[in-house]
């Protein structure tokens, strides 16, 4: 009506209308034919078909050379890894070969015995990965993560249970089906070779399972069985259909409480590899020698999370709760505390469980005074966590639905207000991917939904930097990266932003750092994209009115109608191959990073994308791309 009703009489003809809806589509159309990234991908699309002219065996090079580049790290520590289970299996196999044991039981105690070696080193091994503060220490202070593949922890940790599922299996059923009846029945003057390792007494099969390595055994086995059980995605994401009154063996609940019967299966190892039948000599008995480091390791680690979280919890400074199922919390920055963007905590609230600590991404930049993260109900204990805070909260001012917020730091509190908002503790910071974004020059940050929480935090500490930089007067482009003491650092080029997400309800939970990022980033140097999947694709009939008001009053008042900010918000999914594209052409010779948060779908599309580009166009562009995806 602003458009065409420019007289003010209160209606407009539908040949008007018609003639608008002509107007713009045409306009959509050559502005699509001009678009830039419409030609890098037609340039991408002919180096493609050009790439199929190549050889078979340049080819399978290039393939494989790619993949050396982009998996060396987790290459090594797998290749170590394993190199050391196979001397420790080989040197025990061949240690009892040559014992009087060998000509009782064969090859089974051989096997049985390497395979209990390398249970050793795994069940040693397992924790190292889950020693959050080390894993972010390492991270952080050394330069250890730029060989280790420190992103691949929990991975690397779900690689060990398989072994030592393999290694239990080996191990404790060749023992059973194997060495336990060969003693049982073996000759006379067979047995004489080993009786004295059993008190002179023939023993049978009762004895070995009544023996403390025999009822040890058994609760370890079983309680790891629950324990990998109920750690599987299908138990621990409750994709199992259960009937009722087993309901509760599915979820995260079950998969937090049955992990820590690791307290248990370690006390019985301990006590196994104490208690054995053909060894006597203390430094035979070696399960504690690989077990004394690590298990130290972790138990500093607890400790540390323990006094670290004290008793009085954290100072909650504002609540806001928002449509589509989001908590925000402000939290006063405890004394010491200190994180990098990306980097993520835990939170644990008494009212709903003592033992609970979930991990939330920080959307708060380092310079702030306060600690801020967003919470998608996503679980039991989130929906709790949300119920509770908007007890305490009040419908916002501005009447916006289904917005509740809470200052806690208000004067206009009545008294012992303030004592009603629930108790919250904090352990963290820790590390991940997305931590080291400084490191390139040129960013592709990638938020699904609730996903882009790191990358907000990423971009606030983007906007300080705008800020500190015109206060020194210090050129924007290319932005001068600047450390905590105000020195300069190296250049940084340009960072895309891509939030993908299905409800316009969400375009609200970060409307604010949007805003302040347009209106910093005088030259650019941050590209931000909104895309709304819940709706029909843009150039699609069904939402060519949505387009046309989008357009209008983009170009009227600068906002964008469905996000309230100067950010335009695309109908339908990103074209991921053009964006790809887009950025090799502008950025040749650069080293790209992409950084991923969200559903594992989209990320193996990302990472495939990656991998092509780097295998069939870095000739051309001489831009390669490194995945990451963030917590």
């Amino acid at each position: 009506m602003e458009e065409l009703d420019s007289d003010g009489v209160g209606y407009i003809e539908i040949s008007q209308l018609e003639s608008l809806f002509l107007q713009g589509t045409l306009g959509y159309a050559q502005g699509a034919c001009l678009n830039s990234q419409d030609l890098n991908y037609s340039q991408t699309l002919s180096q493609n078909l050009a790439q199929r002219k190549r050889g078979i065996i340049r080819k399978w090079i290039q393939h494989n050379c790619n993949y050396i580049s982009e998996n060396w790290r987790r290459a090594w520590v797998m290749c170590l890894w394993l190199a050391t289970m196979a001397i420790l299996f080989t040197w025990k196999f061949f240690q009892y070969k040559e014992r009087a044991a060998f000509q009782v039981m064969g090859y089974c105690v051989c096997v049985a015995k390497g395979a209990a070696e390398t249970l050793k080193l795994n069940m040693a091994v397992i924790l190292l990965p889950v020693c959050r503060n080390t894993v972010t220490w390492l991270r952080s202070s050394t330069k250890l993560g730029s060989i280790i593949p420190l992103d691949d922890n929990l991975n690397f940790h779900k690689v060990i249970a398989v072994a030592i599922t393999m290694g239990v299996i080996l191990h404790g059923g060749l023992h059973l089906t194997c060495d336990f009846p060969r003693i049982i029945t073996a000759p006379e003057d067979k047995y004489k070779l080993i009786a004295h390792d059993f008190g002179g007494e023939r023993p049978t099969y009762g004895f070995f399972l009544m023996s403390v390595e025999g009822i040890t055994g058994v609760i370890m086995v079983v309680l790891m069985a629950v324990n990998f059980t109920l750690a599987t995605r299908w138990f621990r994401r409750s994709l199992v259909k259960l009937p009722k009154p087993l309901q509760h063996l599915a979820g995260f609940n079950a998969f937090w409480f049955s992990h820590h019967l690791f307290i248990v299966v370690y006390i019985c190892l301990v006590i196994h590899g104490i208690f054995l039948f053909l060894s006597h000599e203390w430094y035979q008995k070696s399960t504690w020698m690989y077990l004394a480091v690590p298990m130290l390791i972790y138990s500093g680690e607890r400790l540390l999370r323990f006094f670290r979280t004290g008793r009085k919890g954290v100072e909650i400074l504002k609540v806001a709760v928002y449509p589509g199922n989001v908590l925000k919390l402000h939290m006063r920055k405890p004394r010491g505390f200190k994180y990098k963007s990306g980097q993520y905590v835990y939170l644990n609230c008494p009212q709903i469980s003592t033992f609970q600590w979930h991990p939330f991404s920080i959307t708060s930049a380092p310079a702030d005074d306060y600690v801020s993260v967003h919470i998608r109900t996503l679980g039991d204990w989130t929906q709790d966590l949300k119920c509770i805070f908007s007890e305490v909260c009040e419908p916002s001012m501005g009447g916006k639905s289904g917005l509740l917020r809470r200052d806690c730091m208000s004067g206009g509190l009545a008294s012992g207000e303030s004592e009603k908002v629930p108790l919250v503790f904090m352990d963290g910071p820790y590390g991940s991917a997305a931590q080291d974004y400084k490191s390139y020059d040129v960013m592709v940050l990638v938020g699904l939904g609730i996903g882009a929480t790191p990358f907000i935090s990423i971009l606030k500490d983007m906007l300080h930097s705008f800020k500190l930089a015109e206060q020194q007067q210090w050129p924007q482009e290319p932005l001068q990266k600047i450390q905590s003491n105000g020195s300069k650092k190296r250049q940084f080029n340009r960072a895309y932003f891509y939030w993908v997400t299905r409800e316009e309800s969400s375009l609200d939970w970060f409307k604010g750092i949007l805003n302040d990022v347009m209106e910093s980033d005088h030259k650019g140097i941050v590209e931000l994209h909104n895309y709304l999947t819940g709706a029909y694709e843009e150039g699609d009939a069904r939402s060519a009115l949505i387009t046309m008001l989008q357009t209008l009053n983009q170009a009227k008042h600068g906002v964008d109608i469905l996000s309230g900010t100067r950010v335009r918000t695309h109908l339908g999914r990103p074209d991921w191959r053009s964006v790809f594209s887009t950025v090799a052409a502008s950025h040749k010779g650069h080293r790209v990073g992409v950084y991923y948060c969200g559903t594992s779908t989209l990320a193996k599309e990302l990472k495939a994308l990656t991998s092509e580009f780097n295998e069939k166009f870095y000739s051309t562009y001489k831009t390669w791309f490194d995945f990451y995806k963030a917590f």
